[in-house]
């Protein structure tokens, strides 16, 4: 895909574009990873016709440079560190575990406001699918696979705008398929890669998770 991208509405319509053959007519469900990549699930899923969900994920970054991201959690519980980025940065376990603590907390705000008393759907035996807007370490990624797994589907796949060569190839080890629009290098975050990198509110969320928002 020529770069950079417009906005996440067209990432999400390209990567729709590159899963629609195949993943039309199976059971799938598509799961964004908020808030970023909620826009560009909604194209993904109405393209699929296929129901849309969302996999609460929180990076864990490092105190004094927060976009460096030392691990991340999902809801479930699910921990996934990256010890050379721990080492490093010089990060002790007390630090880990207060800015997990701060993030959990976070987590769990944004499991009553994105679901409220929805129950987590069901991922069985289906192939899941999740969305975002970008790739910059892997580690959110990664424990939403792990999240995912957890609950038995039959195959997950992931739907990346923009991602490091290197990041898309760590993903294609977890994942049973990595499908990414973009993977300049070098590459330090995913802003640059889009003209317009809006940030996504928790109300305009709330509102794309709506079930007539992907019918429509």
């Amino acid at each position: 895909m020529k770069l950079p991208i417009q906005d996440r509405k067209a990432a999400g319509r390209a990567l729709a574009d590159l899963l629609v053959d195949h993943y039309r007519d199976q059971d799938v469900i598509v799961l964004a990873l908020p808030r970023g990549g909620v826009p560009v699930a909604v194209e993904v899923a109405k393209a699929l016709d296929a129901p849309l969900d969302v996999l609460n994920i929180r990076k864990l970054g490092v105190p004094f440079r927060p976009e460096l991201a030392m691990g991340a959690i999902a809801s479930g519980g699910i921990r996934v560190l990256n010890p050379e980025v721990i080492r490093l940065a010089g990060v002790d376990r007390e630090t880990l575990e207060e800015v997990i603590s701060i993030e959990s907390r976070e987590l769990e705000r944004r499991e009553r406001l994105y679901r409220g008393d929805r129950a987590r759907p069901a991922l069985t035996h289906r192939c899941v699918i999740i969305v975002d807007d970008g790739a910059a370490t892997g580690a959110t990624m990664d424990a939403a696979i792990q999240a995912a797994r957890q609950l038995g589907p039959a195959r997950v796949v992931l739907a990346l705008a923009v991602a490091p060569p290197e990041i898309v190839a760590m993903l294609e080890e977890d994942a049973d398929e990595v499908v990414c629009l973009a993977t300049p290098a070098p590459f330090f975050a995913i802003a640059p890669w889009y003209r317009d990198f809006s940030q996504v509110s928790d109300d305009e969320v709330r509102v794309l998770l709506r079930p007539e928002t992907v019918a429509a």
